[in-house]
């Protein structure tokens, strides 16, 4: 029977695939010392590459998306209570 998963928390992986971005060390010797295997460390090291952009990111249109994400409930409850108000003018 294998041991437990090891968790890596986020920092540990950012890390990591810096280190592996450098190129000081090769994988190997990276997944020696860290014991990780190195597939690992190269999936680490592509998320990092294609995910770089976002940290620079204005946050502009992530603020936008936030924006409507709050919004659409809230006109959905409005027009539910529009709804309750003339049901409740036709019943009186």
């Amino acid at each position: 029977m294998k041991g437990k998963r090891r968790a890596h928390s986020d920092k540990f992986k950012a890390k990591i695939a810096i280190e592996a971005l450098k190129g000081i060390k090769t994988l190997s010797e990276l997944a020696a010392e860290h014991k990780i295997h190195p597939n690992q460390i190269s999936t680490w090291k592509r998320q990092l590459q294609m995910n770089a952009e976002q940290l620079f990111s204005s946050g502009k249109a992530s603020k936008s998306k936030t924006e409507d994400e709050l919004t659409a409930p809230l006109y959905e409850e409005i027009g539910r209570l529009k709804m309750d108000i003339k049901w409740l003018e036709k019943k009186l």
